[in-house]
């Protein structure tokens, strides 16, 4: 029974290192409430580092039954149930704090994950690599709202950076607004030797626009 838990927003924050993973007292009951509705004996939660060390990473939780694991994982008992740590994720993982705040609406899951993405690049590494850390870390978390992110093409000798845009933004109306207000104000204040930004997108070509572009656009 894999089934990815999306019952509570996930929000992950990339802190100082903590001593081990370690789940609150509040998120313990939250999953201990969740396990109970599915009525399945041996039921546990499973998580996983996805895309770990790179500006995308992310976090997943899932409930997995007794015969779904296979004893690689890393088990946290948490009274009635465990939590397990999928074996390839516990480098990733490592002083991980998961924890739910309660609020009037329900509450929030945070996990918080010190080490997920790993390093942010150097100074001295190349300009295309912290370009592409910045669209993956900042610039497509936003887009991903419409459905639309963006990929890098080339840095021209002068330091313009050029741009394709996929998804709800290719095609967009307001893909250059996005390009201008957003992005480019993103890359130059990030990066010094950033000069500017180059839509290299075919936008008629795009048959799912966020916002349909206007006949002369």
């Amino acid at each position: 029974m894999t089934q990815t838990l999306f019952r509570t927003k996930i929000v992950l924050f990339f802190v100082s290192s903590l001593s081990m993973i370690s789940i609150s007292p509040t998120a313990q009951e939250y999953f201990r409430k969740l396990i109970e509705q599915q009525d399945l004996p041996g039921l546990g939660i499973r998580l996983v580092a996805v895309h770990p060390g790179t500006p995308r990473a992310d976090c997943q939780l899932e409930f997995c039954e007794a015969g779904e694991r296979d004893g690689s994982e890393f088990e946290i008992p948490c009274g009635a149930y465990s939590l397990f740590v999928a074996a390839d994720s516990l480098s990733w993982l490592e002083a991980a704090n998961i924890d739910f705040i309660r609020s009037g609406t329900g509450g929030e899951l945070t996990i918080r994950a010190p080490a997920l993405r790993g390093a942010v690049p150097a100074a001295d590494t190349s300009l295309s690599e912290r370009v592409r850390y910045v669209i993956e870390s900042e610039i497509n978390p936003q887009l991903a709202s419409h459905g639309g992110h963006i990929s890098l093409d080339s840095i021209t000798p002068e330091g313009i950076v050029v741009l394709r845009f996929g998804g709800g933004c290719h095609g967009c109306g307001m893909a250059d607004q996005t390009l201008r207000n957003g992005v480019e104000t993103t890359l130059k204040a990030r990066l010094a030797e950033v000069t500017g930004v180059r839509d290299a997108t075919d936008h008629g070509s795009g048959d799912k626009p966020y916002y349909a572009r206007q006949a002369n656009a």
